[in-house]
Formats: structure tokens, C-alpha cells, sequence
């Protein structure tokens, strides 16, 4: 395969659909984002009346609306009861509340939110881009992210993982600004990150890279270090008043939810073959099941999965491919939460549709990303091309999954070059913590969502910006 004719002639392509080749420009993020809002308010538009929440979404419907009600994180029980609850993440839903107790308790609102957040992902990916590329290549990240089919039809969804991605677009664009000073940059940073682990508490193991950033113009191990504490503080701060809430409220301090470990437990059993089961097929432990207190209930969980997991550690580990298998091979999240909130609407085929086009826009990113990094200059340039073809093939065959396995190696290879390449850098760190936590726990096809928006970055690496590097290997 001769990866270099074939990506020249597309890049060539691709810049004449670009247009000159000029300083990227504030009117084009504008544009761009302006693009993204209009495309996500025409899903928003049809949506609203017709897709009421689904599956966890129904969950941070009602809960928003109890919080905007001045009810707090509570949940009522059908004998009546009302506990305070920490199950799922407290952060979408505090989001939500605000424009439930603005506009009204309803799902529209919450999509108008969504939409608005994928806009200005979209901006913030045109902002990171400009780092490394040219107009053309931020022209081209941004354009991917505003257009992208998982992305835009997945606006209409309550749920976290399009929004948690694109606040992590936003930190890393603040991050990487030229035009604040560094003090104003980490607190920015720290305080976007720490929203962001209040909507999906385990992007604080993508933090560190966020501070790291800071220093991207001059990377050093010290100054890149303590970017990447003093981001991770701030981010933990942003949080520990919600901590000391849950010590005080549900009796365990868990740090952002109280999942984890029935998370772990569902994880651990063959019968979800590397996804999601019910408990009521999996079995309640027996020692769980007249525990009733939300944080206790979910220790006593994380228990008997580390006691099946100690059992049979070589079964465990045979769930990874799979469990990485159901996070990035099927990319149909819109459509099965789209079908799942009005079967009527998205029956079968409009399901079989719907997914078929989110899938073939994640497979693009994924040729894209892959080969724009084969093509960079760079340290170890050679092997990074051998892993785009590896990476491209893979692309194109059922087994995704290892094409994002092979975008982490191909930024890895960069060695300390890394810290001068912020979309690789965000890249590496979204791609790697988000296949080590979903091999853990379980996977999903919308996990992999959280991540579009940096693979979408990418493509910038197609048109870098000034006279390239010598290359070597």
C-alpha cells in the first residue's frame, strides 16, 4: 500500500476544498461553530417532541428536575421515600437543572444545552488545531467535529459522553491559549476539568495531560509537571465539596458517584460478554442483597467482584478484547438511544441506518487520524507508518478497536516531541485512559463518544503549519 501517493493526493483535495492557505482566523471558529449549532438545532428541532429520555437518561431527566426544583440530588421512591442519592455522576444533571430552572423542566432544554456545548467543542477544536495547523487544518478539525453523524445525532440524547468529550476540547484550547497568561490559563483549565469530572468523574486520569499542556511551547519535564499538578488540584477542589457532601449525605465519600462498584461487578461476569448486563440476569451477590444504603450497597458490590475477579483472574482478562471490542467497533450510540426513546419512530431499519452512518463517520476519523500521524514529521517516522497501515486496515475491518489501540502507539512514538503536539498529546491521553478504564469495567459503544472530538483534531496533523521538521527514524 503506498499510504504517502495516496494521503497526498486527499490532502490535495482536501486543500482545495479549504481554500487559501492563510493564518487561521477567529471568523472561521465562528462560522465553523455557527455550522455545528445549526446542524444540532435541526436534530434538536425534529427531536423535541418526539424522543422523550431514555435509558440513563431518563435518570438525569429526573433528578435535573428535582435539583431545579430545589429538591437537591434526592430520589423518590414509589412507597414514597426520599433518599439522597450519588449513583451517577452529580455534573450533567446540575447542568441541566440550571436551564430546567430557567426555561422549564423539559428535554428540549436539555438538547438546546447539548447542542450549544457540541458548538462551542466545535470552536474550541478549531482554537487547538491552530496550534499545529495552518488555516486548512483547523478549518478541517473543526469542520470534522461540526459534522460528524455520531456527534450531531447524539444531541438529542441526555446523556454525558458528547458533552464530557467536548469539555475536554474547551480545557485543552484554553490550555494551549496564546492570549491568556498562564495564571489565568491554569485556572481556567483546573476549573473546566473539574466540571468535566463532575459529569464523567474518570477524566481526572486525563487532567495531568490537560496541565501538561500549559507548557506546550516550551515543554520541559518541570514545567510540564507542575502544569499538570496544579491543573489535577484545581480539578480535585472543584470536586471535594460534592465528596464531603456524599461523606455527610449518603455516608461514603465517594469521591464524584457511587457506581463503581456495581460497575465492577457487571464487568466481571462472562454473561455481558464484555457490555453491559441487568443485575437481574448477572444475580444479586447474596451478601448485597438486604443492604440498602446507596454507598454501602455499592462496597458491597465492588467486593464480591474483586472475590470473582481473584477466582478466575485468566477469565477476567479473556473479556478485554471484548470488552474494547463493545467500546469502539459498533459506534450506533445515537441510534440505539434514538430507537430506544421511539421505537415507532426508529424501528429496525431506521436503527440499521441511523448506526450505519455513525459508524462510517468514526471509521473515517479513524483512517484520517491514523494516517496523519504516519505522515507527520517527527521522531521514529517509519514505524509510525507501518502502524497507519496496520491502523487503516483495521479501520476497515470489524476489528476497529485495534486501530485505536494503534493511534495510542503512533503518538507514543513521538517520544518528547509529544508535549509540542497538543492534538496528539489529547489524543493519546482521551484513546489510552478511555480503553484502560472500559477494559476494567465494561464497554459501550457511546464511551467511545468521549473521544471524537480529539480523534477529530487530528486531522490537523495533514497540514501543519510553518516549514516542517527534518524527519528520522
Amino acid at each position: 500500500m503506498n499510504v504517502g501517493a495516496g494521503a497526498a493526493r486527499a490532502r490535495t483535495a482536501l486543500a482545495r476544498l479549504v481554500g487559501s492557505d492563510e493564518a487561521p482566523r477567529t471568523r472561521d471558529a465562528l462560522v465553523l461553530g455557527l455550522v455545528a449549532l445549526a446542524l444540532r438545532g435541526i436534530v434538536v428541532a425534529y427531536a423535541a417532541e418526539r424522543f422523550p429520555p431514555a435509558d440513563d437518561g431518563t435518570f438525569y431527566d429526573a433528578v435535573a428536575a428535582r435539583i431545579a426544583r430545589g429538591l437537591g440530588y434526592t430520589w423518590a421512591w414509589p412507597d414514597g421515600a426520599v433518599t439522597y442519592a450519588a449513583h451517577y455522576p452529580v455534573g450533567y444533571p446540575a447542568m441541566l437543572a440550571a436551564g430546567y430552572a430557567l426555561f422549564g423542566a423539559r428535554p428540549v432544554v436539555a438538547m438546546a444545552l447539548n447542542a450549544f456545548i457540541g458548538a462551542c467543542g466545535t470552536v474550541a477544536t478549531h482554537a487547538l488545531a491552530a496550534r499545529h495547523a495552518n488555516r486548512r487544518g483547523a478549518v478541517a478539525a473543526a469542520l470534522l467535529v461540526a459534522v460528524e453523524p455520531a456527534l450531531v445525532l447524539y444531541t438529542p440524547a441526555l446523556m454525558t459522553e458528547a458533552v464530557a468529550g467536548e469539555l475536554v476540547l474547551i480545557a485543552a484550547a484554553s490550555a494551549t491559549s496564546t492570549r491568556a497568561t498562564a495564571l489565568v490559563r491554569t485556572l481556567v483549565v483546573g476549573l473546566v476539568m473539574g466540571v468535566a469530572t463532575l459529569v464523567r468523574p474518570q477524566l481526572l486520569l486525563v487532567t495531568p495531560a490537560l496541565g501538561a499542556l500549559l507548557a506546550w511551547r516550551r515543554p520541559a519535564l518541570v514545567a510540564s509537571g507542575r502544569g499538570a499538578l496544579a491543573v489535577t488540584l484545581l480539578a480535585v477542589a472543584t470536586c471535594l465539596p460534592w465528596t464531603l457532601r456524599n461523606c455527610e449525605r449518603i455516608q461514603t465519600c465517594a469521591f464524584v458517584s457511587a457506581n463503581g462498584g456495581w460497575n465492577l461487578f457487571i464487568g466481571a461476569s462472562p454473561l455481558g460478554e464484555g457490555g453491559w448486563a441487568p443485575l437481574e440476569r448477572i444475580g444479586v451477590p447474596t451478601e448485597c442483597r438486604t443492604v440498602f444504603g446507596e454507598g454501602e450497597k455499592d462496597r458491597c458490590f465492588g467486593r464480591a467482584a474483586l472475590r470473582a475477579i481473584s477466582a478466575n483472574v485468566p477469565a477476567w482478562l479473556a473479556l478485554v478484547p471484548k470488552k474494547l471490542g463493545v467500546t469502539f467497533d459498533y459506534g450506533t450510540a445515537a441510534a440505539h438511544y434514538l430507537s430506544a426513546s421511539n421505537p415507532e419512530l426508529v424501528g429496525a431499519n431506521a436503527k440499521i441506518a441511523l448506526g450505519a452512518s455513525e459508524l462510517s463517520g468514526q471509521r473515517v476519523l479513524l483512517v484520517i487520524a491514523t494516517l496523519g500521524l504516519g505522515l507527520a514529521a517527527g521522531a521514529r517516522a517509519r514505524s509510525r507508518r507501518a502502524l497507519a497501515v496496520l491502523g487503516v486496515g483495521s479501520a476497515l475491518a470489524p476489528f476497529g478497536w485495534v486501530a485505536w489501540l494503534a493511534i495510542v502507539l503512533q503518538g507514543a512514538l513521538f517520544g518528547r516531541e509529544l508535549g509540542r503536539l497538543p492534538v496528539v498529546l489529547l489524543a493519546v491521553a482521551l484513546i489510552s485512559t478511555t480503553a484502560a478504564m472500559h477494559a476494567v469495567f465494561f464497554g459501550a459503544g457511546r464511551y467511545a463518544l468521549v473521544c471524537l472530538p480529539a480523534l477529530a483534531a487530528l486531522a490537523a496533523l495533514w497540514f501543519p503549519r510553518g516549514p516542517a521538521p527534518a524527519t528520522r527514524d
